[in-house]
């Protein structure tokens, strides 16, 4: 009970079913305070599912959360008065000023009279909206709309903050920048739980959980997760269409996966001492003469692609 109060999120064996279709199955994890959460995996994953549950918009079909201490299926209404919630569409007025937003949120919010201007102080300063506060909506560049949203959901001051893909759509500058701002409000003691498809922001926070298929494959920090052994050694195969030798790599001996990236291949090997002269001979005679064999370091994305194969496989054989 003692771990448990020190959590602001408790999360025990979520379930999720739409019909026949489970969304999320079996999810367990806590958030502490001041702690980034980010929530990666691929698209339909069911991230954003646990993220809607966690802020009581959608009832759990099964297991336990609790977030600030209030259990999300008994008392949604009471979970709400302590989280923000920030979506990918930001939920703004275009028509409307950066303060008339802020002030309508406010009202949204339940924000006092008394308290209102201390608070769009307070969601200006943490945004880092100055000089922004009359402009209309519909003038903002992408970053400041995005500032925006997040002033929004930080204006009753909660203790924990859910981020649905908040940096879709947003230049690499204005993500940065927004990034900096998340980890400033951790400073204060609110947890963050972030889902996001941008492998880079991972980085960014202090753990990072990887949904695939409704079910939580790994949850650990970045560096351990690249630090895990990926069961061989990883070689990049780097030229012009390697996309077309996929087949061709994979059914080498010694060869456990083959990934693309980008344009080239990363290649999962048993031996990168034995595979190296065998895929560079494999390369000339499939007349890739240009192509390269080098070894290299595992990436987080790496760790992420063989991790989510590997649930791939034991799915598979479970069914």
């Amino acid at each position: 009970m003692q771990a448990r109060a020190q959590n602001q999120i408790q999360v025990v064996d979520l379930v999720k079913r739409f019909g026949d279709f489970t969304a999320v199955n079996g999810v367990s994890f806590s958030v502490t305070r001041g702690e980034v959460i980010g929530f990666i995996g691929p698209n339909g994953a069911g991230k954003s599912t646990v993220i809607r549950i966690l802020c009581g918009l959608l009832q759990p079909s099964g297991g336990q959360a609790l977030v600030a201490g209030l259990d999300v299926a008994r008392d949604p209404e009471g979970v709400r008065r302590h989280i923000g919630y920030m979506s990918q569409k930001f939920s703004l007025y275009n028509d409307m000023s950066v303060l008339e937003n802020l002030r309508f949120f406010g009202g949204i919010y339940g924000v006092a009279r008394s308290e209102i201007n201390a608070r769009l102080r307070f969601a200006i300063e943490m945004a880092d909206l100055k000089g922004k506060e009359d402009a209309l909506v519909a003038t903002l560049a992408g970053g400041w709309k995005q500032r925006l949203a997040l002033g929004a959901a930080i204006l009753h001051r909660p203790s924990i903050l859910f981020l649905d893909e908040p940096t879709s759509g947003v230049d690499p500058g204005s993500r940065r920048h927004f990034w900096e701002l998340i980890h400033n409000l951790t400073q204060d003691g609110i947890s963050v739980v972030v889902s996001t498809h941008y492998m880079d922001e991972a980085e960014y926070c202090h753990r990072v959980a990887l949904i695939n298929h409704g079910q939580l494959v790994a949850l650990d920090t970045p560096a351990e997760l690249r630090q895990r052994s990926l069961g061989g050694e990883l070689l990049v195969l780097e030229g012009e269409r390697m996309g077309e030798l996929i087949a061709l790599v994979r059914a080498q001996p010694g060869v456990q996966d083959v990934a693309t990236f980008g344009r080239d291949l990363h290649v999962l090997v048993d031996d990168s001492a034995a595979r190296v002269p065998q895929l560079r001979a494999v390369l000339k005679t499939a007349g890739r003469e240009q192509a390269s064999v080098r070894r290299t370091k595992p990436s987080l994305e790496d760790s992420f692609v063989h991790l989510v194969g590997t649930s791939r496989v034991r799915q598979g054989s479970a069914a």
